[in-house]
């Protein structure tokens, strides 16, 4: 057991200084809000096999991260992200055998998975064009600021492909209602930011130079929060789909009952009786 403590502690590390290969990394100066900027803007910012599979394992390396709090992504240019690079990544699928579509896919949906799992909330700065892949990831985020400009498509059908995607069809009608995802996945029609923001997939929208700012600014107010609540928000809010009800109050039962052992919920209650603002620290 010992053994293990120490194993597990040996992961953790910062992740402030990380070295991206295929996208930008930016840590704020405390290295508590980090900012991932999709940087292809000639085309759009494309995925490719590469970077598919670098922000999956960021995105799994950040359960160990000592520092960083929440994950702001967003796209350089105009636009967020055109989806898997129609050269790059569609022109080698139609050539691959079964075994090797199927890893591709599997690593696919380990990057929503691994966004899901990750203890950060994250928060898209979504402006112009949000396709496919790209859409899928505005949608694995935890919330999502829009601009004017953002169209956000589900466009697999475009390709010959199903709207079955990445959890596109568990994930999209719990965000913005079974009929309206069926529309989009069946269409792969854009949603306009005005359809985004009344259906609920958009939390605002903002003018695009100011996007990712509001963003980052959401981040920094969620990052000087309770941070190791905020994180046991993102699991339930997670885990509770698959959950009766009553299973679901018994786990938030449990959940809340450790929030109520961290040192922060004691500095809220200190900081209340003084009539001060509470300083959190996330443990």
């Amino acid at each position: 057991m010992e053994q293990t403590v120490h194993t597990m502690a040996h992961h953790k590390r910062p992740y402030a200084g990380y070295q991206a290969k295929n996208f930008l990394w930016k840590a704020s100066g405390d290295g508590k809000v980090a900012t991932i900027t999709l940087n292809r803007p000639e085309r759009k910012n494309p995925l490719t096999f590469d970077s598919y599979a670098e922000l999956r394992d960021l995105f799994r390396g950040l359960v160990y991260a000592t520092d960083i709090k929440v994950v702001v992504i967003a796209g350089a240019g105009e636009n967020f992200c055109s989806g898997g690079d129609v050269h790059e990544i569609i022109g080698p699928l139609t050539q691959m055998t079964m075994p090797e579509l199927l890893d591709f896919t599997h690593m696919t949906g380990d990057l929503v998975k691994a966004m899901r799992a990750c203890p950060q909330p994250i928060v898209a700065a979504v402006d112009g064009i949000c396709a496919g892949a790209g859409a899928m990831v505005a949608l694995a985020s935890d919330m999502r600021i829009g601009t004017p400009a953002a169209r956000t498509a589900f466009l697999f059908t475009r390709v010959g492909l199903a709207g079955a995607d990445m959890g596109a069809c568990a994930l999209l009608p719990r965000m913005i209602g079974q009929g309206r995802a069926s529309e989009l996945l069946y269409t792969g029609r854009a949603m306009t930011a005005a359809e985004g923001l009344s259906w609920g997939f958009f939390n605002s929208l903002q003018a695009s130079d100011a996007v990712v700012g509001a963003a980052q600014a959401l981040a920094r107010q969620l990052a000087d929060g309770p941070t190791f609540a905020h994180g046991v928000t993102k699991k339930l809010l997670h885990q509770e789909w698959a959950m009766g009800v009553d299973e679901a109050i018994e786990a938030e039962a449990q959940a809340q009952a450790i929030c109520m052992q961290t040192r922060d919920f004691r500095r809220a209650y200190e900081a209340f009786v003084a009539r001060q603002k509470p300083v959190f620290e996330g443990d």
